[in-house]
């Protein structure tokens, strides 16, 4: 009875003190890359910035990347910008909202650019008030820094196989975690023995879908529909 008892007390902490929502991770491609493009120049920038070349990289020093040339019209005596090009770094694990706000970042430096705006600096004043109007008023959360630091490799995560822990409780819920695999014993056991564990099931799996999910040590996850839950089981449960 103590044990059992000891064991509902650690699932309710499963249950009330579940791991954050998920944000689905996803990697640029081209047309996606070129979709938002247009979206966003008619939105925010009244669709004058011509369609540039896009490009994608395994860069490790930064997320996205604005470039262009600039030749000198002699007798004009200013530097006109051509060959506009963004990249973005395939490399990182990025929410669809993170990657977006990537793509707004270096399209402020393209405006600047191609406007011929002098800025105080790369992410100078005119760069800033252009970030700060975007996050105010749309609500984006468009950042100074690009750089990958501190960000997950995408390669390594979406390749590398995850022990998945699955269940179902009796208040009709549906629950996935990933666990650490020298805790699968333990957490086992505290499925079993929990009441208000209807059912579980243990999943080896590559899928992407948990990219952002921690390995886990006690018994805690995050409640999923049930379309999600049957998916990724196959049926299972």
């Amino acid at each position: 009875m103590v044990l059992r008892c000891l064991c509902d007390a650690i699932f309710t902490i499963f249950a009330d003190v579940a791991l954050p929502p998920r944000t689905p991770c996803m990697k640029a491609t081209l047309q996606y890359a070129r979709d938002k493009f247009r979206l966003f120049n008619g939105l925010y920038f009244s669709s004058e910035l011509p369609e540039p070349t896009f490009a994608l990289s395994a860069a490790r020093t930064y997320l996205g990347q604005f470039s262009c040339r600039r030749s000198r019209r002699w007798l004009l005596g200013w530097a006109v910008p051509s060959d506009f090009t963004i990249r973005l770094s395939v490399r990182y694990d990025l929410s669809e909202r993170e990657l977006q706000s990537v793509l707004l970042h270096e399209m402020i430096h393209f405006y600047i650019a191609y406007k011929g705006i002098r800025d105080t600096s790369a992410h100078g004043r005119v760069f800033r008030s252009m970030m700060d109007a975007l996050n105010t008023r749309h609500g984006w959360s468009i950042t100074i820094s690009s750089r990958g630091r501190g960000l997950r490799p995408a390669a390594a995560s979406q390749t590398r196989r995850r022990l998945v822990l699955a269940l179902t409780t009796t208040d009709g819920r549906y629950w996935l975690s990933v666990v650490n695999p020298g805790y699968r014993a333990a957490i086992d056991r505290k499925a079993r023995a929990a009441a208000t564990v209807s059912s579980h099931v243990w999943i080896e799996t590559d899928d992407s879908f948990f990219c952002d999910f921690p390995a886990v040590r006690s018994l805690r996850g995050r409640k999923v529909e049930r379309e999600t839950f049957l998916r990724v089981t196959g049926g299972r449960l």
